[in-house]
């Protein structure tokens, strides 16, 4: 009879019962690979081809729940089938909701396990299954091109509201990726003065000797370069607002013409005495601490407090969960429009996963993940599209948690392997003799 075309592998510490398993795995014409830890299995999944895992649960060292947890990430076409004692039976119940396919109870007849296979290599993995739909009743707010759904997106539309129609001067603070700058053009849009100018600036992507010339304007001749006289940003924006992203970039020159413009309402173009009036709004805008910075010595105090009128603090990813799935929906929306994809849709394991990453680069991070892997999918975006940083951590042993008795089970084992169960050679290797040997095996 041919050998059947699936490639198993089995996951125990148990090196008799590994034997027994390869040999009864034969029988039914499988070809069969071996681990007697979490460590070698993963090693052998990521260089070999396999179409199914069956693994022990309770192992030394690292279990087979973290096998399974890592399988259904990183291989989730991989059906599971776990194995386990009867007192654990509640353990293999919680593998199955982690990823595994169905389970046997210790012992098994040959026949339990030749239907369990059979049963685990038709059945789909879990992040395969269609998405469920999502609650109605959870439908997220949109406010000037923003969405989400957490209480600080709420709060953060309701002080944009307030501020939308005045020229007070905003800072808003907060971590790279968090949309500082559309919360800037959300109060400058939603305002009073969206038909005026909206300008914005990076103070850190201009270089320091330019940014001041940018800004204020300048004379001809007032630099190497200055053939004309020419306005600034500030004059340009008069009626609007000027949004400065990285203030805290900002040199002490600029500083000083900052103030100047919040002070005095007057602009003055470098190399010239004459000053114009101009009436706008500044919005400011930094991931640094300022108030460190002034304390260095970097920033001027004055600036700060005038800026500082109104304070807005956008709030990392990783503490608005809620936001998570609706952006998700509107990158989706975005980049299958953008690429023509099409209808996709995202498993309920992606949406999990998502949901577990804390995403240090906040919604920029989240976007340009959805956009690979809008990309790379076809009409499902499964776990397969994700960047490996994403999903479940290779598991790795807790150090200094394993007793004397089960460190020496496990060197024990792995001699055992290195010389095919041969227990004589293994009792020379080990220094004991055979008698000693078995009582240890038992």
């Amino acid at each position: 009879m041919p050998l059947n075309k699936e490639n198993i592998l089995i996951v125990d510490d148990d090196y008799d019962l590994l034997e027994v398993l390869q040999r009864n795995l034969s029988a039914m014409n499988y070809h069969s690979y071996k681990a007697q830890s979490v460590t070698d299995a993963i090693d052998i999944l990521l260089n070999s081809k396999i179409d199914l895992l069956i693994t022990d649960l309770q192992m030394p060292g690292i279990n087979g729940m973290e096998l399974v947890k890592y399988v259904a990430e990183h291989k989730p076409g991989i059906p599971v089938l776990v194995i386990t004692g009867y007192p654990s039976v509640d353990g293999a119940v919680d593998a199955m909701q982690s990823g595994a396919v169905d389970y046997l109870v210790k012992p098994f007849t040959k026949d339990e396990l030749k239907k369990a296979i059979h049963k685990s290599l038709l059945k789909r993995p879990a992040s395969r299954q269609p998405p469920q739909k999502t609650d109605a009743s959870q439908a997220p707010v949109m406010y000037a091109g923003m969405i989400g759904n957490s209480e600080q997106f709420k709060q953060l539309t309701e002080i944009i509201e307030r501020v939308k129609n005045n020229r007070a001067t905003v800072l808003i603070q907060g971590e790279s990726g968090t949309g500082k700058e559309l919360v800037a053009r959300a109060i400058h849009y939603k305002g009073a003065f969206a038909a005026n100018p909206f300008i914005a600036v990076n103070c850190g992507a201009i270089p320091e000797n330019l940014l001041e010339a940018e800004l204020f304007g300048y004379e001809k001749g007032a630099f190497t370069g200055a053939e004309t006289s020419r306005d600034g940003f500030f004059q340009a924006a008069n009626g609007g607002t000027v949004f400065l992203d990285e203030i805290g970039t900002a040199s002490p020159a600029v500083q000083t013409g900052l103030l100047r413009v919040l002070q005095e309402k007057e602009v003055r173009r470098v190399g010239s005495q004459k000053t114009t009036q101009v009436n706008l709004r500044i919005i400011a805008a930094t991931n640094a601490d300022l108030k460190q910075q002034i304390q260095k010595g970097t920033f001027r105090e004055d600036l700060f407090y005038r800026l500082s009128v109104v304070t807005i603090a956008t709030t990392p990813l990783r503490e608005r969960k809620e936001d998570i799935l609706p952006l998700t929906e509107r990158f989706l929306k975005k980049y299958t429009a953008e690429y023509a994809k099409g209808t996709v849709t995202i498993t309920e394991k992606v949406k999990e996963i998502l949901l577990r990453y804390s995403w240090p680069g906040n919604v920029r991070e989240l976007e340009n993940t959805l956009q690979h892997a809008i990309i790379m999918c076809d009409d499902v975006l499964d776990v397969t599209h994700l960047p490996e940083h994403l999903k479940y951590p290779k598991p790795k042993a807790k150090p200094g948690l394993l007793s004397l008795q089960e460190m020496e089970k496990i060197h024990i084992q792995k001699v055992l392997a290195s010389v095919d169960n041969n227990k004589t050679k293994a009792a020379e290797i080990l220094g004991i003799d055979r008698k000693t040997l078995r009582q240890k095996l038992k």
